[in-house]
């Protein structure tokens, strides 16, 4: 779609600086943009890479100036490039119907506004809300609820009960509502711990590819909304996460966990059952947090077992010097006991 700088501009509520008629009609990095692309610096120290890109519109911050662009002007650049992007690229829906090979329950109500794809399974007394899309193969178990204008791209699945709440997007191959992973040994075997609680999903979640979310085992596991999770998540039984957070791809959260607002959990965490992260903490990426562990309020914590990050970079540091300093060891031990020898 074809829009003006000045449009844009204007859609933003930004300040323009140079020719208001120019067209626009995509995003690029400054490396690969064409004359009508739109791309974004943040610092006045990629300058030269906006005034080397063929893109003749820039999103900067206030007061920088380029040579022969326009400049749209943005305390935060990068956040106007992302609503930039999504006004300027608006993304393509399906048309609304039911495809012929779908399966759809009598019992099951799906707004005439919504796309279902080919062989999706659509189960009694389950709910597709307005414009909604559920692709291929997807399955929506018996007494679902999707929201309006969810998306759930292919071989999505969703166990009978789970709900989502409105503007939910699920990638290809996300599960929702299995069982969680709960046993108790006795009489010499595993026995399999209920597992017939429900499962939420906010308004505004979006999910990563391949990611497990299990069902409460006797209660809830609840997703705030807002929160963005990665691809190759594990959300076990009864966890909590708050509104506005981020869950990085290949992390493990345990069961009965739960997760403030505005949490952010880097890349392979691993967090044991029962821990509490509080509003606003940061868990590094492959930080192992440990059962009935507390991550206080704005709190920054990294490693295995976590410790607060000022404490983590020091012991790092000392275990970077461990050669150096068994050298040195070696050689006082070395010391004395020669001295001794020769004394004899």
């Amino acid at each position: 779609m074809n829009r003006t700088s000045g449009e844009l501009a204007r859609h933003l509520g930004a300040n323009l600086e140079g020719d208001a008629n120019l067209l626009l009609s995509g995003v690029a990095s400054p490396e690969q943009a064409r004359a009508a692309d739109l791309i974004y610096v943040d610092s006045p120290r990629h300058g030269a890479r906006a005034e080397s890109s063929a893109a003749m519109c820039v999103i900067a911050p206030p007061r920088m100036r380029l040579r022969a662009k326009t400049i749209i002007e943005s305390s935060e650049p990068k956040l106007a490039f992302a609503k930039a992007a999504a006004w300027l690229l608006p993304r393509a829906t399906p048309a609304p119907g039911i495809h012929p090979s779908a399966i759809v329950a009598p019992a099951a109500q799906v707004s005439g506004s919504a796309c279902i794809g080919p062989h999706v399974v659509i189960e009694d007394s389950a709910v597709i809300g307005e414009k909604s899309v559920v692709q291929a193969f997807c399955f929506i178990g018996a007494r679902s609820r999707v929201g309006a204008g969810c998306w759930l791209h292919p071989r999505v699945t969703l166990y009978a009960g789970s709900r989502l709440g409105n503007r939910v997007e699920l990638h290809s191959g996300v599960v929702i509502g299995g069982d969680g992973f709960g046993y108790v040994f006795g009489e010499g075997r595993h026995w399999k711990f209920p597992q017939v609680g429900e499962i939420e999903i906010g308004d505004d979640v979006e999910i990563g590819s391949n990611t497990a979310m299990d069902r409460g085992s006797l209660g809830l596991t609840r997703v705030g909304s807002g929160t963005k999770i990665d691809n190759l998540v594990q959300v076990a039984h009864n966890v909590q996460i708050g509104e506005h957070s981020i869950i990085v791809s290949q992390t493990g959260i345990s069961g009965s966990c739960t997760l403030g607002n505005r949490v952010i959990v880097g890349g392979q965490a691993g967090l044991g059952e029962r821990c509490h992260i509080e509003d606003g903490a940061i868990v590094g990426g492959q930080s192992g947090v440990l059962p009935d562990k507390k991550v206080r309020s704005g709190q920054i914590v990294w490693g295995t077992p976590c410790r607060p990050l000022d404490r983590f970079r020091k012991q790092f540091a000392w275990l970077e010097r461990l050669p150096e300093l068994a050298a040195r060891l070696r050689r006082l031990e070395s010391g004395p006991l020669k001295e001794d020898r020769d004394c004899s």
